[in-house]
């Protein structure tokens, strides 16, 4: 099993920042992705990035240039540093981790951006 934990979700205006971690513990392997997903009310989750432990990332059309995800695999933690934060990106950001033969997912953080 494979327990995530974040934090950093929080309220702020158009065009601050904001940081969210994902902590991981439990039988994590060697080899996996994680990465951060979005619900906003009334709309369907999304892909916001995710991250291989490699290093290779994938992001959203819509959070490119603005998101970066990052990784501390000696502590098996994620990160998403949001800039420029719009209105649009008001949702619940789930961390997400998959590894052969299941996917986990955190709780979630609620992210509100103010115009």
């Amino acid at each position: 099993q494979v327990q995530l934990v974040e934090s950093g979700g929080g309220l702020v205006q158009a065009g601050g920042s904001l940081r969210l971690s994902c902590a991981a513990s439990g039988s994590i392997f060697r080899s996996n992705v994680m990465g951060w997903y979005r619900q906003a009310p009334g709309k369907e989750r999304e892909l916001v990035a995710t991250i291989s432990s490699g290093g290779s990332t994938d992001y959203a059309d819509s959070v490119k240039g603005r998101f970066t995800i990052s990784r501390d695999n000696a502590k098996n933690t994620v990160y998403l540093q949001m800039n420029s934060l719009k209105p649009e990106d008001t949702a619940v950001y789930c961390c997400a981790l998959s590894q052969p033969g299941a996917s986990y997912w955190g709780q979630g953080t609620q992210v509100t951006v103010s115009s």
